[in-house]
C-alpha cells in the first residue's frame, strides 16, 4: 500500500483514538492523538463546556497539519485522529499534503451521547456533542475518503476504514 495519511475523523464519541490506534497498529504506521495537539487554554475552555471556534481551532489544526507533512517527507504512512467536523478544516488539512485520506465515522446521537457519557475524566463533555452536531459538515464527494459506520465495535469499525484504502 502507497503511504497514505489518514485522518480518522468525526464528533466526539465516534471512537476516532480507539479505531485509529486499531488502523495504525493494523498497518504499522504511526498514530497521532489530535487530542493532545490542542492547545492548553484550548483544553480548558472545552473543559469548563465552552465550544471551541474555528480561531480556537486554527493553530490546532496547522500542527496536525504539519504532522502530516512530516509523515509525507520521509515517505511514512500515518493515521491521526482529528475531529476535522467542517470542510475548511478538512482543506486545511490536506491543502499540499496529497497522501491524505478522510475516514469520516459517525454513529447516532444516541450512540455518541451514551459513549460520551460514559467517560467523565475526558476533557470534552456530552454537553458539547450538540456544539460539534452542529458544527458538522458531510464530507463532499470530492474529498478522498469516505464514511465508515461506527456504531459498532472498534474491529469493525478499523475494518471498514481499512478498505477505504484500498
Amino acid at each position: 500500500m502507497n503511504p497514505l495519511v489518514v485522518v480518522i475523523a468525526g464528533v466526539a464519541g465516534t471512537g476516532k483514538t480507539s479505531v485509529g490506534l486499531l488502523v495504525a497498529s493494523q498497518l504499522a504506521w504511526p498514530f497521532a492523538d489530535g487530542d493532545s495537539f490542542h492547545t492548553g487554554s484550548s483544553v480548558a475552555k472545552m473543559r469548563s463546556g465552552t465550544p471551541l471556534t474555528d480561531e480556537d481551532r486554527l493553530p490546532w489544526l496547522e500542527t496536525i497539519a504539519q504532522w502530516i507533512g512530516e509523515r509525507e517527507a520521509v515517505g511514512s504512512g500515518g493515521v491521526v485522529a482529528c475531529s476535522a467536523l467542517k470542510r475548511s478544516y478538512r482543506d486545511l488539512l490536506r491543502r499540499g499534503h496529497p497522501a491524505v485520506r478522510i475516514a469520516f465515522l459517525t454513529a447516532s446521537a444516541a450512540v455518541l451521547d451514551a459513549r460520551l457519557r460514559e467517560r467523565p475524566q475526558h476533557f470534552m463533555p456530552a454537553s458539547l456533542l450538540a456544539s460539534q452536531l452542529a458544527d458538522f459538515e458531510a464530507l463532499d464527494p470530492d474529498e478522498p475518503g469516505g464514511v465508515v459506520d461506527a456504531s459498532g465495535a472498534p474491529e469493525a469499525t478499523a475494518a471498514a476504514v481499512r478498505a477505504l484504502l484500498t
